[in-house]
């Protein structure tokens, strides 16, 4: 009689349910993310950066490595559950798995790019319905103090890194323990659930924003709430399309909404 060993079979069904193609794809996506928001980030911190004893180099190099380490983490975490909740990434699975996807990507395009720009416009006006109420546009206008090039690069950090962080990773993490707590009688998250962790992966993707404004300017609490809900915003619409559309949608609308922020804004202020 042939004895089976549980812990090495539990080990064997995560590695299977993981693709590692997919897995290595978004690894180096997330390395060019990180690479790519440096000069804007520099451009933000550049002045707290200087004062500091540690050598330039070796602070970026650190970064690099942490963020490498972080999503190796939070990728396979990600991909892990989000088959567990039915959540996907059609256009790369289909691509591995050798079927036809430019006809998909070309249906969600429309969408993913219009909500994209939709996001920015919100964004900017909400910013400005602040303003009208007694805050300042700090925000916005801190934003786009990098040059538009730098802002276009720091996009696909946006457009990349913060979907495998607050999406791929923390939304499904949060439908995937809903999902264990309540799900419908065929075995899938309930829409509720899923709105839930839309929702809730998307105030998280504000306050993720707090340390980039605590460098920026100081926060009060009224500012604190400004910059939540303004990150907010586009984190409920990204959610909702990776629920409906797949990650790759919410990575194009992202970065779409990015563009409005750190590269068309910038332009039209300086004209």
């Amino acid at each position: 009689m042939q004895i089976k060993n549980k812990k090495t079979d539990g080990k064997n069904s995560i590695t299977k349910t993981v693709s590692w193609k997919l897995f290595t794809i978004l690894l180096i996506a997330s390395i060019f993310g990180t690479i790519a928001v440096l000069p804007y980030t520099l451009t933000l911190q550049g002045g707290l950066l200087q004062n500091s004893s540690i050598p330039l180099s070796v602070i970026m190099t650190a970064q690099l490595i942490q963020s490498i380490v972080l999503f190796v983490v939070v990728i396979f975490i990600g991909l892990y559950l989000a088959k567990k909740v039915g959540l996907e990434l059609p256009i790369l699975e289909g691509w591995l798995e050798g079927r036809e996807v430019k006809s998909y990507l070309k249906s969600i395009l429309g969408i993913s790019v219009g909500l994209g720009i939709l996001a920015g416009i919100l964004i900017i006006g909400i910013d400005y319905l602040f303003s009208f109420a007694g805050f300042t546009s700090s925000i916005v206008m801190a934003q786009i103090t990098p040059p538009a090039w730098q802002g276009f690069l720091a996009s696909f950090y946006g457009g990349i890194n913060e979907e495998i962080l607050l999406r791929l990773f923390l939304m499904t993490l949060i439908a995937w323990i809903i999902f264990k707590i309540k799900k419908t009688k065929e075995g899938k998250p309930t829409n509720m659930g899923m709105w839930l962790a839309v929702i809730l992966a998307a105030v998280i993707f504000g306050i993720g924003h707090l340390p980039t404004a605590m460098a920026i300017v100081t926060l009060t609490p009224l500012l604190v709430i400004k910059v939540i809900i303004l990150n907010a915003v586009g984190g409920i619409i990204f959610g909702w399309l990776y629920w409906k559309k797949g990650l790759e949608s919410a990575m194009i609308s992202h970065f779409s909404a990015d563009i409005v922020l750190h590269v068309i804004l910038p332009l039209l202020v300086l004209l």
